[in-house]
């Protein structure tokens, strides 16, 4: 009976192990299928445990450019602000190649054979480089002045190729620019649009768009097209030697900002009224502009990058375009040149003392 209990036992004992073993593999099993199942929901999370996720950005201006520089931290902010930290759990290479196109394709191909998870681009130019240098890596751009005119994407809703991203304005805008330059300067009879037409190469459109409004404000339109400062400055002297002359300086892509404090000294100098795109000029010693937030642009942009390295699809997030603007006014440029801001203006703009 002993003997009989003892096997009883062993028996026991290897049936209680056997029963033990499989519920351990039955765990293991568990416990593996649900880390393949985390690892397929964040395909590029997992991706990174070989190697961390890299973002390139081709900006269009140069490094000394204290607006894009700026505009770039707020890009890293909302990277950050959406649990991207650069060194920690992502990489950031930025190139600063400036307006040249030549340069931004020479950056835009080292970026490229880098095979990053992402690009950014903040210019005309330096999206076309990059599309130029892969069809494959996805690219978000911000600050586009029409990317269906300038042929950069065909569908707004859903992009067909590897780009989309935010847009600042159309080219119907120019008549909006010259409507408030005229607000301000009542006497303004000429007025010229500047613009490199490398670095901007859709500054036609806004051309053609402000002939449209000649009759109707009363002012004779030209296209300004510049490559250097000694040019601007040209533009700038002769807007001055003109009675009722002022200035529109269209968006374009990082060659203004490049010559901004040359040219802001330049108009004051010649009491030349001017109106900017961007609002970094008027806070700059501009007399005004009138623009979306194009830094605002540069943290939305942060967004659609994260979502694609969450692994998102580039064509279920469409092209946006800004849907807010504010007029930024520099009193005390608007002194200095003896202009009177009309009300219908105080009521609605931003004053800088």
């Amino acid at each position: 009976m002993i003997l009989i209990k003892h096997h009883c036992a062993e028996a026991v004992l290897s049936r209680s192990h056997d029963e033990y073993d499989g519920r351990v593999r039955r765990m293991r099993r568990r416990d593996f299928m649900t880390l393949v199942g985390a690892a397929a929901a964040l395909p590029v999370l997992a991706k990174a445990q070989d190697r961390m996720p890299a973002i390139g950005v081709l900006t269009g201006n140069v490094a000394g450019d204290p607006g894009a520089q700026m505009r770039v931290e707020a890009f890293q902010q909302g990277l950050t602000d959406r649990g991207w930290v650069a060194n920690q759990n992502y990489r950031l290479e930025v190139r600063w190649p400036g307006p040249d196109p030549a340069r931004q394709k020479l950056e835009a191909l080292e970026l490229v054979a880098a095979a990053p998870d992402v690009l950014f681009s903040t210019s005309t130019g330096s999206t076309r480089a990059l599309r130029d240098a892969t069809q494959r890596i996805p690219i978000v751009f911000v600050g586009l002045s029409d990317p269906v005119g300038t042929g950069l994407v065909a569908n707004l809703a859903r992009p067909a190729g590897n780009l989309t991203g935010f847009s600042l304005y159309e080219h119907s805008m120019s008549g909006k620019w010259l409507g408030l330059l005229k607000d301000m300067v009542p006497g303004m009879s000429h007025a010229a649009l500047l613009f490199n037409p490398e670095s901007a190469p859709y500054g036609p459109f806004y051309v053609q768009a402000a002939h449209q409004m000649e009759s109707r404000l009363g002012i004779k339109i030209a296209g300004a097209s510049v490559r250097s400062g000694p040019e601007i400055a040209g533009v700038i002297e002769t807007a001055a030697a003109r009675t009722g002359g002022g200035l529109v300086v269209l968006p374009d892509g990082g060659f203004f900002g490049t010559h901004s404090t040359m040219a802001i000294a330049l108009l004051a100098q010649r009491r030349v009224p001017a109106i900017f795109a961007v609002r970094f000029y008027a806070s700059n010693g501009g007399l005004m502009s009138y623009g979306a937030d194009l830094t605002q642009q540069f943290r939305d942009g942060a967004g659609y990058v994260d979502r694609l390295l969450r692994g998102a699809d580039i064509s279920t997030l469409p092209v946006q375009f800004a849907t807010r603007f504010e007029l930024v006014i520099n009193m005390k440029t608007a002194t200095a040149l003896g202009l009177t801001v009309p009300n219908r203006l105080l009521l609605d703009a931003e004053l800088i003392e």
